[in-house]
């Protein structure tokens, strides 16, 4: 929510979930032909603090884990594939030990979005002192 708010109130429109992209994203913005994946740490494997294996059922969580990680990199591929530009915002970037300020991510996602320069944008929690 904190990202669709930010985004909104600097102008900007969006679609939710859209179905028929690939990754179905959080948030489409059809004008600038970007998509932004808001993703959990510990669902999207990302290898930060908050992304911990359980001790327990291991067995269990890393085929599952394994599967979402293939399925993210399949819809990232399909998507630049077909010329979408893709922002990544992880979950440590909004509320981990080493987050970001709201402003410094939003205007990241926002830079990226106007400049309309790479394809891949990855925010994630500052690195730990």
């Amino acid at each position: 929510m904190l990202i669709r708010r930010g985004l909104h109130a600097a102008g900007f429109r969006f679609r939710l979930h859209q179905r028929q992209l690939p990754g179905r994203p959080d948030l489409v913005l059809p004008r600038y032909r970007t998509v932004i994946f808001v993703n959990g740490c510990f669902w999207h494997s990302h290898g930060c603090h908050i992304s911990r294996l359980p001790d327990t059922r291991r067995e269990y969580w890393q085929p599952k884990l394994d599967r979402t990680l293939q399925r993210d990199r399949d819809a990232v591929h399909a998507l630049q594939s077909a010329g979408w530009r893709i922002a990544v915002v992880w979950e440590c970037a909004l509320r981990g030990r080493v987050r970001l300020a709201e402003d410094v991510a939003l205007a990241r996602i926002s830079d990226f979005i106007r400049t309309g320069t790479g394809t891949l944008l990855n925010i994630a929690g500052a690195p730990a002192a």
